[in-house]
């Protein structure tokens, strides 16, 4: 395999005696043959150059061999050794922890910004990985096909990397649903050897034509892919509603050579009437261009036939990156930029948000539509579905976003709030004296657009924003039985911040202010500082044991003492606890950390563990925030009934661009809660989930 890989290489590229002598030892040290000769087939298909593909070789031996790889370092370029570098800064995502995800798909999108072919690379490599998982899928394994589903299938569709996305697609399918798999699968292999005869037979009479008319260009023919059956068969629940299994791509040098093709075809085939679209004359809104037809072939079924020119081939291939990848070094992040306005708004910023932000918004933004609007002087930018006026402001410049006070769109003027539509022809209009105001937040569809918006409120007023901070701050310290001094101590503030990701306090008091933190959580976490610190020594002598049954609860074995769980805290079976003797009341059980074990009498707290599980249960609430949703509610209360845990109450409201909920659930121990939490936390715009004390 090794001679192969390095005769691929030497006939794709022209090498010098020197570069050919070091592509043979970099090969001859690759660990994983097959991973890397898959990557460098998309190369090369992609024309990447000597300095992408040496570099890539470069790193693959860095990965398995640090020493040896350094000692190649003087051989290499500047440029191959700025790849690598870039290389070194995204990992393999199969060997990530769960907490390092969205770290690396932040990196990933930055790199993006560097160079394109980094994460091309990347993308070829997950797609090779996931055709080696068999099912059934471990935990790790099926975090991976999770990701890949939710922002490298996406994020390949939207640079155009259509080999790679029906890669990836194929094989979701193949270890999520083998069962189907397998049918669609034999459903193909069945008419297999009929179809390869109608293919053969369509493409010498498409052949003979591409004679008689003088033109010179190439035939491909191939079967559906599976994961397309497979959505398809999903949406129309019959295969013999599925038109395109066979189709034929007819590709040839200009224009006119494609629309004389097309009525030469229709000559000799019926074309299946509502089947004939032209996508040159009207493109799809991500710039997709080609003449598709379907007919009736000699077998009497259905094959559809795409005809394009070789420029609109290798952009339909490759979307983004044909352009990019085939400009002048000197103009490609220019290009890209062009025409790739969302990627460029991803980037800028992800620079201002933590990297689980940044995967929110980045999932939000992926599995949206696209639409196409354009400036007077013809700059085309791209834009979710249901972006409005600001949105495009904002694309502009973010002073222009700040100073806009309406819009004209197609020469009428329009409310900023105006949703765009595909090929509207915009130009913002302008007050230099004009802010940004608050309310735009809820006329934004744009994730970046909002977070230029908050960016102003919390750059340009942020004396304001400090000054609103303290007084919510003191307020509930107040409301909290604590003082700055008690609690903002130099030891919790450097323990603290950094979590934030704020390097100072006043940074701590704008975020308050500014409302992009809230007063309560962000003391409560200097509170479970103080708490850690301050809580009562315990006179271990005195300890009960806790047990709770169906029929209620027992103190210290079967001495059938008083006792009550505290509200403040609601301890569930699972958690540390401690035990307060109240005068005439039994003993009361808070959680080791609750807040008001701090007003208690030492005197009277006691340890406490629990017994043992004999079929109890507990009321515990979960508090959620979520993007807005139409079906939040929906969703939450499937998923958690599909546990089979029992919800008694329900508690939601829209906050700003937020759904936030408290759900009560009864649940047999902390365990059992923290799978609720867990699964709730899958679903794709909530934001944070985690416990709360409140009572519903």
């Amino acid at each position: 395999m090794k001679e192969t890989i390095i005769n691929k290489v030497l006939q794709y590229l022209k090498l010098e005696n020197q570069d050919e002598k070091m592509l043979k030892e970099l090969v001859s040290f690759q660990m994983n043959l097959p991973r890397c000769e898959y990557i460098l087939d998309i190369m090369i298909n992609m024309k990447f150059d000597k300095s992408s593909i040496f570099a890539f070789l470069f790193y693959q031996l860095y990965k398995v061999d640090k020493a040896k790889a350094e000692s190649y370092l003087d051989r290499l370029s500047e440029e191959e050794v700025e790849l690598v570098e870039s290389f070194k800064s995204i990992k393999d995502i199969q060997n990530l922890t769960k907490s390092e995800e969205a770290e690396d798909i932040k990196k990933m999108f930055l790199a993006l910004s560097k160079d394109i072919r980094i994460v091309i690379i990347k993308l070829a490599g997950i797609a090779f990985d996931i055709t080696k998982l068999e099912p059934p899928l471990d935990e790790k394994q099926l975090r991976f096909i999770t990701l890949v589903k939710e922002i490298h299938i996406p994020l390949s569709e939207r640079l155009g990397l259509d080999k790679l996305k029906l890669t990836m697609d194929d094989n979701v399918v193949r270890v999520e649903n083998p069962t189907e798999y397998r049918y669609l699968q034999n459903f193909l292999d069945v008419q297999q050897e009929e179809n390869d005869a109608q293919l053969k037979l369509t493409y010498s009479h498409i052949q003979k034509v591409l004679e008689e008319l003088n033109i010179k260009g190439e035939i491909y023919y191939r079967q559906k892919h599976i994961s397309s059956l497979y959505k398809k068969l999903r949406e129309k629940h019959s295969l013999d509603k599925i038109y395109d299994i066979l189709a034929m791509r007819v590709i040839v040098e200009t224009v006119e050579e494609c629309y004389a093709i097309l009525g030469r075809v229709h000559q000799i085939y019926t074309p299946m009437p509502g089947r004939v679209k032209d996508y040159i004359a009207s493109p799809k809104p991500n710039g997709y261009q080609s003449l598709h037809t379907t007919i009736i072939v000699e077998n009497k079924h259905p094959l559809e036939i795409q005809i394009r020119t070789f420029d609109m081939h290798r952009a339909g291939e490759f979307g983004g990156c044909a352009h990019w990848l085939y400009k002048e070094k000197s103009t490609r992040k220019d290009e890209l930029d062009n025409r790739v306005t969302w990627f460029r708004q991803a980037i800028d910023i992800a620079k201002d948000l933590s990297p689980e932000e940044f995967v929110e918004t980045l999932k939000s933004d992926l599995y949206g539509g696209i639409i196409f609007c354009q400036t007077p002087k013809g700059r085309v930018i791209e834009f979710p579905d249901g972006a409005t006026g600001i949105d495009f402001a904002y694309a502009i410049h973010s002073q222009i976003g700040n100073n806009c006070v309406g819009v004209k769109i197609n020469s009428k003027i329009k409310p900023i709030s105006t949703k765009l539509k595909n090929g509207d022809v915009v130009e913002v209009l302008t007050n230099p004296n004009k802010a940004p105001s608050r309310d735009w937040l809820g006329i934004a569809k744009c994730n970046s657009t909002k977070a230029k918006i908050r960016s102003y409120f919390k750059n340009e007023l942020k004396d304001e924003n400090i000054k609103n901070g303290k007084l919510y701050i003191e307020a509930a310290l107040k409301d909290k039985g604590f003082t700055t001094a008690q609690l903002f101590t130099d030891e919790y503030i450097e323990e603290i911040l950094p979590k934030l990701s704020m390097k100072s306090m006043e940074e701590f008091y704008a975020a308050v202010g500014s409302g992009s933190l809230s007063a309560s959580s962000a003391i409560g976490r200097f509170i479970t500082l103080w708490n850690r610190n301050h809580l009562p020594k315990l006179e271990h002598k005195s300890v009960v044991s806790v047990r709770k049954t169906k029929e209620g609860v027992l103190v210290d074995g079967d001495s059938g003492m008083l006792v009550r769980y505290a509200g403040c805290c609601n301890p569930i079976e699972g958690d540390d606890i401690i035990g307060y003797i109240s005068r005439g009341k039994g003993v009361t059980i808070h959680r080791h950390n609750c807040a008001n074990i701090k007003y208690l009498e030492p005197e009277r707290l006691i340890d406490a563990t629990w017994a043992g599980k004999e079929g109890g249960s507990f009321t515990a609430t979960i508090h959620i925030i979520a993007d807005k949703s139409n079906n939040n509610i929906a969703k939450l209360t499937t998923l958690i009934t599909n546990m089979k845990v029992l919800i008694t109450g329900f508690d939601a409201k829209d906050v700003g661009d937020n759904f936030i909920c408290d759900i009560a659930v009864i649940v047999k121990n902390k365990e059992e809660l923290e799978k609720v939490m867990a699964n709730c936390k899958t679903l794709r715009n909530v934001t944070e989930v985690y416990r709360s004390d409140r009572w519903i």
